[in-house]
């Protein structure tokens, strides 16, 4: 597929090397926010959004759950980065020459052991391509960045160490976003992802995940988050193994709805090969 794809980050970004990854063909384009990103596509300046959901070692990526009910786009896909944190430097530099290592702090918790056998001190910043990108202007060989290999390459660095993150299986997951729902693929393998809200009623959340269980449908990921920052108000993301239109998928999501006051699907797509 030709076209645009947004993604939140700086070229040479991990959501940079997403969008290489699962839409070689489309043209990546650069956003500051997660929320640009949702706007490039909604405005239809961009055909697809790449948006950075969870980290196999950090976690959820703050805010996306929050926002993707509200965007007014759906998903079509989902795609597992393999996230290979890399030392960059200017050229000609060693290890022995770096000090200091740029990156956003995230990174610093994945690459921590690494960090502390070469005693390196560091500095937090915004995107780790950006830090890569001011590497490269400094032109001082004391200087680093953690970073993927793309960004290497686009800035001219010098990769000094390959894949130091401390965990082997560091993945992050993304979802590609658009302005119109595709219901229609089938595949060996589907994701839906959901939002809902349960009635205020005793056990309801107890109650609305029983028809999941009784009909034999894999539930993968079951969050909450705050909505409009009350405690009493509570949202609740799910991703489930199947097609809505599959006899125990409908049967569960049917009972769901008797114990939900709002109910929204996000996206039917295809689970990525790297799931799992």
């Amino acid at each position: 597929m030709s076209g645009r794809i947004a993604f939140q980050g700086e070229l040479g970004a991990y959501s940079h090397q997403a969008c290489r990854q699962s839409r070689p063909a489309m043209e990546a384009v650069p956003c500051a926010t997660f929320e640009e990103v949702i706007d490039q596509v909604r405005q239809g300046d961009c055909d697809l959004g790449m948006l950075a959901v969870e980290n196999s070692t950090y976690g959820r990526v703050a805010d996306v759950h929050a926002l993707l009910p509200q965007s007014g786009l759906h998903i079509v896909d989902e795609a597992f980065v393999r996230v290979h944190i890399n030392l960059l430097a200017v050229k000609g530099a060693t290890l022995a020459d770096v000090k200091r290592v740029r990156c956003m702090p995230i990174l610093h918790g994945q690459a921590r052991g690494f960090i502390r056998e070469h005693a390196l001190s560091t500095l937090a910043w915004h995107d780790n391509a950006a830090a890569a990108r001011e590497v490269a202007a400094l032109g001082d060989k004391a200087e680093a960045a953690l970073a993927s290999e793309l960004a290497g390459e686009i800035y001219g660095l010098d990769c000094l160490a390959r894949q130091i993150e401390d965990q082997a299986n560091n993945t992050t997951r993304f979802l590609v976003m658009s302005r119109q729902a595709d219901h229609t693929r089938r595949a060996a393998d589907m994701i839906t992802t959901f939002v809902f809200r349960v009635r205020n009623i005793p056990a309801a959340l107890y109650k609305a995940m029983g028809g999941f269980a009784t009909n034999g449908v894999n539930m993968t990921k079951l969050e909450s988050y705050m909505i409009g920052g009350s405690f009493t108000a509570t949202e609740f993301y799910a991703d489930i193994e199947g097609h809505p239109e599959d006899p125990n998928v409908a049967l569960a999501l049917e009972e769901l709805g008797y114990f939900t006051s709002h109910l929204q699907i996000l996206g039917v797509y295809p689970a990525d090969r790297r799931r799992g």
